[in-house]
């Protein structure tokens, strides 16, 4: 059995979380807290094309300073960097001194692997310990592995290591790999595992790895409390106690969880990272994970959604993200095609010439004096109401429109007829409705399509006279967006949404007066 090492990269993968936005004195102190819990690696940070240098960010042009934040006394510790070939000039990579970062680990995708070795003969050739991670090794045949391979030993870098970018990675893959890597990289060579919790398995695989006591050196990649790029790494502090109880290891637990209690816990959920289905779906296509992440960002899709998009996506689509590719199968998928003739002309027959009174799920609804007020309106100000993705529960509306199907799939019995569109699936309809086709009112916008304007374009198409629109409070912040707190809440939505959707609102074809306050009123 070879020597067995611990990597953490909390300030280099944690860092997708808070922007590498650390702070100058609490990343030093997290460093100085790993470095007495006796972790044998600490990665400090990235290399990359930067402006400028930011003493709070863990992102450096040079290896100067990255190296300020490292400790006088190392106890041993080995520190590394990490540098992409796609986003970083080797030019500004001095020649190792003796001293600081010792090794630097590279990664290149699978479309600049080539590159990527030359890249990785440069940092070797400036005296630094030299780890080689490929992007994405799921993503590889065994023959083009065995390519990498031969060129690693052609390299003869300090360590050679197997990533599962996309944490798709099970059991009999890390079989397959590992023994593939193990049987053609030269003995010398270090080889080490970097595993991401898409199926909530990394800690699994990393025991897998280290109970096979490969005949070599090995190290495992880890983080305080498994934080990293969405939905997260091994964690740390698992893998250390591990290591303590099942191979002599040399560990401070009470350390690790000082750094977590100190500086990791506080801002866990800004944002959450950790096992979630989306992310789960991505790896299971082995794809990058910014998919997942880009149809969350929708807010109208559920999790079965999610995953007949990407079953569909195209493999040569999967290792870089395509964002015009996402949206052309997002609209795809939302424009199924329904013949909606019947259904339009008895809408039209509902709303041409009359007044709409329409309820958006607002906060504002949750008001008893807005309840009262709107409960008024039905006969006088308004002829016809009609709800978008909600159903009160002061008012019973003439109709209910839905355009997303959690909302629709929160809904288990509908007191008026409800009108959907076509991108809903046929098992979540109510058995009376009326299915008018998503293109017809989708139309383009930027941010989304939304419930609200979907149905003011509808009714403009029936020939409504007017509307009065409640509960179209926008995101306002600080503030609860919703009446229904379990309704989902969108993060990021500022002044360039609200103005959009003002924009949006007034091009829609129909005048529209609002009867609740409204960030969308004066954008």
């Amino acid at each position: 059995m070879g020597d067995i090492k611990l990597l953490d990269c909390t300030l280099r993968d944690g860092g997708y979380v808070n922007d590498w936005k650390w702070g100058f004195s609490p990343a030093r102190d997290i460093i100085r807290t790993l470095t007495r819990a006796g972790v044998d690696i600490v990665e400090v940070g990235f290399l990359r094309n930067v402006e400028g240098y930011d003493p709070d960010v863990s992102v450096c042009n040079t290896i100067e300073e990255l190296n300020r934040l490292l400790p006088d006394d190392p106890r041993g510790t080995m520190y590394s960097g990490m540098a992409m070939r796609s986003n970083y000039d080797i030019r500004k990579l001095s020649e190792y001194q003796g001293k600081g970062i010792e090794m630097i680990r590279i990664t290149a995708h699978d479309y600049d692997i080539r590159d990527g070795m030359d890249f990785a003969r440069e940092v070797k050739a400036r005296g630094y310990k030299l780890s080689i991670n490929p992007i994405n090794i799921m993503g590889y045949a065994d023959k083009d592995i065995l390519w990498i391979l031969d060129q690693v030993n052609a390299i003869m870098p300090y360590q050679f290591s197997i990533v599962d970018t996309f944490g798709s990675m099970r059991r009999r893959d890390l079989e397959r790999i590992v023994s593939l890597v193990d049987h053609n990289l030269d003995p010398s060579i270090r080889v080490g595992l970097h595993l991401h919790e898409n199926m909530a398995l990394s800690f699994c695989l990393a025991q897998e790895f280290i109970d096979k006591h490969l005949a070599r050196d090995i190290t495992v990649d880890a983080s305080l409390m498994g934080m990293g790029r969405i939905p997260g790494n091994l964690p740390i502090e698992l893998t250390a106690d591990y290591l303590n109880e099942t191979c002599g290891g040399h560990y401070d637990i009470d350390e690790l969880m000082d750094a977590i209690q100190d500086h990791i816990a506080p801002i866990k959920g800004q944002p959450e990272w950790g096992y979630t289905p989306a992310y789960f779906l991505s790896a299971r296509y082995n794809l990058h994970r910014n998919y997942a992440e880009h149809y969350l960002a929708k807010g109208d899709l559920t999790n079965r959604d999610i995953n007949h998009i990407l079953s569909v996506l195209d493999r040569s689509k999967a290792t870089a993200f395509d964002k015009a590719y996402a949206d052309q199968l997002y609209q795809e998928y939302q424009s199924r095609q329904v013949d909606d003739a019947a259904a339009m002309q008895e809408l039209t027959q509902a709303f041409q010439s009359r007044t709409v009174l329409v309820l958006a799920p607002g906060a504002t609804l949750a008001d008893p004096d807005v309840q009262a007020k709107l409960k008024a309106m039905p006969g006088k100000e308004a002829d016809v109401v009609v709800s978008a993705n909600f159903l009160p529960d002061f008012l019973t509306p003439d109709y209910a429109f839905f355009t997303n199907s959690k909302r629709l799939d929160k809904i288990t019995a509908f007191p008026c007829p409800a009108i959907l569109t076509s991108n809903l699936r046929p098992e979540t309809a109510p058995a009376a409705c009326r299915t008018v086709n998503y293109n017809r009112v989708a139309g383009a916008f930027a941010q989304g399509s939304n419930s609200v304007i979907m149905l003011l374009r509808l009714l403009s198409q029936c020939g409504a006279r007017a509307v009065l629109l409640a509960g179209a409070d926008g995101y306002p912040a600080g503030k609860p967006a919703y009446a229904d707190a379990s309704l989902h809440a969108h993060t990021g939505r500022d002044h360039a949404f609200h103005a959009a959707m003002a924009e949006a609102i007034r091009t829609a074809g129909i005048p529209v007066t609002f009867v609740t306050p409204s960030a969308y009123q004066n954008a």
